[in-house]
């Protein structure tokens, strides 16, 4: 579907409002304070600084020189899909009709924006491979806990009450080599952590969560699993490791941070997953970073629709058309409203745009761009695990480590190159990490002119390693101090623009 096509097909969503549902005709007038009650109005003028409008421009653009984003170049962190968003998905989340509209106002007079919000849903099912999706959770880890709160009211629905901790469904196994938020997301919602070790080769030891299974099944509430996992691997045994988990009673979720590599060509319910979240500001454009806008949607199998937080948008085939409902026995609110709207019309543009056809494309170029960059580092880097890595690979710093060049030497000599640096020690399974994820939307000549200073910054470190140890040299303040920045983060530079 090309441009024209679906950017008029999400333009007369949002003009339905005004099209048999009763919305006002003056609904974007605009309004005075005059109209504001008297206890609401300002005695005194705010104190706001007066600018001419050449300052502020100067101001905010100078501003946005200061970042480096994946607008400006090659932005290659693992796990983290710093994916080109087309500029169309900006222009169609910021249409008046949508930006203007108000969350309580009534739902006869945002029906485009409902439908919007309930074939995103249908899409994502689709591609997960699942029953049903709420978009309400506003970034991964909220959608994490969300998902692992559903998972939780789930076993207080269905477990046999026990008058002790044992028999209770509290623990959440975890490989040691997950994200961050995966532990942290299970202890912020009042679950016990259970590390499973992985094998050398990175995928999870199933004989260790055999093992984890036989001394605590009836304790197991669920186990969450990246797939493929944060070296890029993709888990052999994962139908295996699902089976097992739902005979001891458990149930799977799955972190949706590396979905970009799967897109396509397989998906979570199809493993056997039960719950997942996925990064709409991943997987489906609006790159993340920054600290957001972001959007963490989670999808359920069948039979677990009911445990998902509310509101929920359902459509009425009777009357066609849309409501929003609160059914009882829900999970409850998690987040005002209905999350980050803008994004949701960012992913769902995206995956129009895409269709059908093209969506297959995106989880096999994804692979092929993160294998092409291995085997073209691999004579210079260390690559500590052998076969086929899916949407990111992993080095282990430098083959040649005699001269004493670290990951953190590299990644800040490629800051001299104009090159955002990989993802650095992460994971932590090795201890020169060097993640690289190319996404699969970068060209190979941008990935080739990458895969050159990277060789480059090889032979720099081998002769002349001081020049590497020294890095950034062309950089407004050079070497940062990393362990005073982060107990001090004032730097000189910015001490020298203050004055």
């Amino acid at each position: 579907m090309n441009r024209t096509l679906y950017g008029n097909l999400i333009f007369e969503l949002s003009k339905k409002g005004r099209r048999g549902y009763s919305l006002p005709q003056d609904y974007d007038r605009t309004h005075t304070t005059a109209e504001l009650p008297e206890a609401l109005r300002r005695k005194e003028a705010a104190r706001l600084p007066e600018c001419d409008e050449l300052t502020v421009v100067r101001h905010y653009t100078n501003l946005s020189h200061n970042n480096f984003g994946v607008n400006d170049g090659f932005y290659p962190l693992g796990s983290c899909t710093m994916k080109y968003n087309p500029v169309i998905n900006e222009e169609i989340a910021a249409m008046k009709a949508f930006a203007g509209l108000h969350p309580l106002q009534p739902v006869d007079t945002c029906q485009g924006a409902l439908e919007v919000y309930f074939n995103l849903q249908q899409s994502l099912a689709e591609l997960a491979g699942l029953s049903e999706f709420t978009l309400n959770p506003c970034a991964g880890a909220h959608g994490e806990l969300t998902g692992l709160m559903v998972i939780r009211a789930y076993h207080e629905a269905t477990s046999v009450p026990s008058a002790s901790a044992e028999g209770q469904r509290t623990k959440v196994l975890i490989p040691d080599s997950a994200h961050g938020t995966n532990p942290a997301s299970a202890a912020v919602c009042g679950l016990e952590v259970v590390e499973v070790k992985s094998l050398p080769d990175g995928t999870v030891d199933v004989e260790h969560l055999s093992q984890l299974l036989d001394e605590m099944g009836d304790q197991v509430a669920a186990m969450m699993m990246t797939n493929p996992n944060t070296l890029g691997i993709f888990e052999p045994r994962v139908l295996e490791i699902t089976e097992m988990v739902h005979k001891a009673g458990g149930l799977m979720y799955y972190d949706g941070a590396n979905l970009n590599a799967l897109l396509g060509e397989c998906r979570p319910g199809d493993m056997g997953f039960d719950v997942m979240h996925i990064n709409l500001h991943k997987t489906f454009s609006t790159p993340h970073g920054g600290g957001g806008p972001g959007s963490g949607p989670v999808g359920v199998r069948k039979g677990l629709e009911q445990f998902l937080p509310t509101p929920r948008v359902i459509f009425n085939e009777e009357e066609k058309q849309f409501s929003v409902e609160v059914p009882e026995g829900a999970l409850g609110s998690v987040g005002n409203f209905f999350g980050n709207f803008g994004v949701m019309l960012k992913a769902y543009a995206y995956i129009l745009s895409l269709g059908r056809e093209n969506v297959k494309n995106v989880g096999p170029l994804a692979t092929l761009n993160a294998n092409y960059i291995k085997e073209r580092l691999r004579d210079d880097y260390l690559l500590p695990i052998e076969g086929l890595c899916k949407h990111e690979v992993v080095f282990d710093g430098l083959v040649d480590k005699s001269t004493g060049v670290t990951t953190m030497d590299v990644a800040k000599r490629l800051l001299d190159y104009g090159y955002h640096a990989p993802t650095i020690y992460f994971p932590l399974l090795f201890h020169e990490s060097l993640m690289i994820e190319p996404t699969e939307n970068e060209s190979k000549e941008t990935i080739d002119a990458f895969i050159d200073v990277m060789h480059k910054i090889a032979a720099e470190a081998k002769n002349d390693p001081e020049l590497v140890k020294s890095a950034p040299h062309n950089t407004p303040i050079g070497r940062v101090d990393d362990v005073l920045a982060a107990k001090q983060p004032v730097t000189t530079y910015w001490k020298s623009i203050k004055a």
